[in-house]
């Protein structure tokens, strides 16, 4: 699935909403279609929806747009992002914008508030030399001309590290670096969840600069919480029940556990592909 590119708002300056503030806008407001986001693999729409003299910008993406995949064939896109949204806001990281499952124009979809990323903040480059500078984390060699590779490198950044944490949990198989929306205000959003929750393991990052290192205390705390929220009849297991279904929520219990066993970063397994093609 290719980055989507994210076109100006027309007309609506994009704005920090409450959580709950945007979710209520995002599930009442009338949905208006403004133009479609060009290079998304399946259809993707931006919009303003607009309650109660408020007005803000999202994404739209319907269900009768997504191209079936052979690989997950439960479910929904749509329904994905928005159990990648729940499992997010559970944490208390704020990491997946608002997102919402609603009726549109084009039939059932994802509706998610639109993130106006900061320029010329810089979380991926490529350098020279084997190692990375301090602040970066290596992710691999990669192939920038012919006879020519460069390091790719990912900053040695908090936020990431605890995306880093929610993909693991809710085994996102497409991790891209135009995934990644950082804000003026410095808060960093990711957004693209449609390939998440597989049972089986599909992980795949431009994050893996923290593979094998001891989980930070604060993001062990954090999956100790979602599990137990994860219990049967929990909370957050509630809210994913009408979205995937309940083998792959017994799968991110799985994982869970299994990472608060190992007490580390996952590292690739390499019955996979680690990083996504193409990276951006």
């Amino acid at each position: 699935m290719s980055a989507p590119e994210r076109i100006p708002p027309r007309g609506v300056k994009p704005v920090e909403h409450p959580v709950q503030r945007s979710l209520t806008l995002l599930t009442r407001g009338e949905l208006t279609v403004r133009g479609r986001i060009r290079d998304a693999s399946n259809a993707a729409l931006y919009c303003t929806v607009a309650h109660d003299g408020r007005e803000a910008a999202c994404v739209y993406k319907p269900v009768a747009g997504e191209r079936p995949l052979w690989d997950f064939p439960d479910g929904t896109l749509a329904q994905r992002e928005v159990a990648a949204y729940e499992v997010s806001a559970a944490t208390g990281w704020d990491l997946v914008p608002p997102t919402v499952l609603r009726d549109g124009p084009y039939g059932e979809g994802m509706v998610q508030l639109w993130i106006e990323a900061a320029p010329d903040t810089e979380l991926l480059a490529l350098v020279d030399g084997e190692e990375p500078e301090p602040g970066w984390k290596a992710i691999g060699l990669a192939e920038v001309a012919e006879n020519r590779t460069a390091l790719l490198v990912h900053a040695d950044d908090p936020r990431l590290r605890r995306l880093a944490v929610l993909d693991a949990v809710i085994n996102n198989a497409d991790r891209k670096g135009g995934h990644l929306l950082p804000t003026a205000g410095g808060h960093l959003y990711g957004i693209d969840h449609g390939v998440t929750f597989h049972t089986e393991d599909k992980l795949r990052t431009l994050l893996w600069g923290w593979a094998g290192e001891p989980l930070p205390q604060e993001a062990a705390d954090t999956l100790r919480d979602l599990r137990e929220s994860l219990r049967p009849e929990g909370p957050l297991a509630t809210r994913l029940t009408p979205l995937i279904t309940p083998a792959e929520i017994d799968a991110v219990r799985t994982r869970i556990t299994t990472l608060l066993d190992a007490g580390v970063h996952p590292q690739p397994t390499g019955e996979w592909p680690a990083i996504p093609w193409p990276p951006v």
